[in-house]
């Protein structure tokens, strides 16, 4: 059974939204039990500490740390009898360290140091960008436009290479390589830890010598961005892409722990987005498209902006994500390669 996602700690859905900012009270753990305490107890007793803290999604953070102390995903996946044993004192006190860490507002991905996204459980540790909910979706839409296109397939004798702009833990490049196992992908990042944690992830599932990972900024070195690789089929990004004002509203989940060079995309949220569009024609082969994941409010900027400043790339649509929020852009190259000045105003 896969973890469901976490709804409301980790998801963004515009300003003063469900991350919004929540006053965060000095506390202190519950007293370590002195006699034997069942996992059910545990967890009642640390879902309601939770709640008296303020900490988001008690429920989860109890039912999460549990699970994973106990070798399972979820705690719907263990036994009753599982539930109502004794914890060992070892267990007792890991359980008491783990839910601590999360008291701190730590994320529980970070927590229990693995996460779920899509088939994949994948090693997690901050600050390394936490993938969310919605960029399953943004994968889903890349699969379905390469798995229609010769090469994608196992019996094709073409071969699709994807391009990954902020590869973070690798969810989005691995995902795609599990799945279509011709494919090939080159992933940049600017962190070296997101670079890292990639590689690490890349081992775990056996497709290292399918993904080639660099530590590059994209914004300081475009030339070297461009000569990583030949013209790819598909480059996909969820880049930061949140506006600077937006992340004074954060909750201390986010402020705390993550990256925030992974989230905030600059006074409108679109200065790592223009940098991907701009040199995507030099990238993309003949038809080839751009996948991104936006804010919301992007879209019709997006559109317009590119419209007017790459001159190779062509609007295909925007799609909406599970909650009916426009939230991904398609472009495509309709021209050959060709210099010319990259305008990024």
């Amino acid at each position: 059974m896969w973890r469901r996602p976490l709804s409301a700690a980790y998801r963004y859905s515009g300003p003063k939204g469900i991350w919004g900012l929540h006053a965060v009270r000095r506390c202190s753990a519950p007293a370590l039990p002195a006699g034997r305490i069942t996992a059910l107890q545990a967890v009642d007793l640390w879902k309601k500490h939770f709640v008296k803290r303020g900490v988001t999604e008690p429920d989860h953070s109890s039912h999460y740390i549990l699970a994973h102390l106990l070798g399972a995903k979820t705690i719907e996946s263990l036994e009753q009898e599982k539930l109502t044993e004794f914890l060992s004192r070892e267990k007792t006190e890991q359980m008491w360290k783990l839910c601590t860490r999360r008291l701190s507002r730590m994320p529980v991905q970070y927590v229990i140091e693995e996460w779920d996204f899509r088939d994949l459980t994948l090693k997690m540790r901050p600050p390394v960008f936490i993938p969310r909910p919605e960029t399953e979706e943004l994968v889903e839409l890349v699969l379905s436009d390469l798995e229609m296109k010769p090469g994608a397939g196992m019996g094709a004798d073409a071969q699709h290479k994807c391009f990954e702009v902020g590869c973070g833990s690798g969810a989005i490049s691995l995902s795609l390589l599990k799945s279509l196992p011709k494919l090939k992908a080159v992933a940049v990042d600017r962190s070296q830890d997101a670079v890292d944690l990639t590689r690490d992830n890349a081992q775990s599932l056996g497709l290292q010598d399918r993904l080639q990972v660099h530590h590059i900024d994209i914004l300081k070195d475009a030339e070297t961005v461009l000569g990583l690789c030949s013209p790819v089929s598909a480059l996909v990004s969820n880049p930061p892409y949140l506006f600077s004002e937006d992340m004074k509203s954060m909750e201390p989940e986010i402020l705390r722990f993550e990256d925030h060079a992974a989230l905030d995309g600059g006074k409108d949220g679109l200065k790592v987005i223009k940098q991907i569009l701009s040199l995507a024609p030099q990238i993309l082969s003949n038809h080839g498209r751009v996948y991104l994941e936006v804010d919301p409010r992007h879209p019709p900027f997006i559109r317009r902006w590119v419209e007017a400043n790459v001159e190779e790339m062509h609007y295909v649509e925007t799609r909406h994500d599970i909650t009916g929020r426009p939230r991904f852009c398609i472009f495509q190259k309709e021209k050959s390669n060709k210099d010319r000045k990259l305008n990024l105003d």
